[in-house]
């Protein structure tokens, strides 16, 4: 027995962009076991930097912008699941505001002074390609389809 449903399926391209902003998001969580990995490196440039700080401090203030930085790349990551899930929906709003933080992951890249790590350069790269998915023809029939049904 089949039943109708009044749902437009997505196309392979949108499930491509879909998988690719989720494979994002692991990278994203994996830069955060990164950054773990770089307290002594935070707090070498802190005293390099010729600052007044006790070893004490320096050591506070490497660990208060480490948790700082991951938690903004864990809501970030988090925002991202949530949008791909939107775009697997049919959510064109969605659709333009990964490309919109995808621009801007790009753009981080090349700021920061090499700072960049193996996992941002790999997030990057896939939620640029997802992005691309996103927009190609089967991509904008299934949004155009999904808005005109609404």
């Amino acid at each position: 027995m089949t039943f109708a449903t009044d749902r437009t399926t997505p196309p392979r391209t949108v499930n491509i962009a879909f998988a690719g902003f989720l494979v994002s998001c692991v990278f994203a969580v994996t830069s955060i076991g990164v950054l773990a990995g770089t307290h002594d490196d935070l707090v070498d440039a802190l005293r390099a930097s010729g600052t007044q700080l006790t070893e004490e401090q320096l050591q506070s203030a490497a660990t208060v912008t480490q948790v700082t930085f991951a938690g903004i790349a864990l809501v970030i990551a988090l925002v991202q699941l949530w949008l791909a899930f939107k775009v697997r929906a049919g959510r064109n709003w969605a659709r333009i505001v990964l490309t919109v933080f995808t621009v801007l992951q790009v753009g981080s890249l090349f700021v920061g002074q090499g700072t960049a790590t193996l996992p941002a350069y790999g997030g990057a790269l896939v939620a640029a390609l997802a992005v691309v998915a996103g927009y190609l023809p089967t991509s904008n029939a299934y949004f155009d389809a999904v808005k005109q049904r609404r």
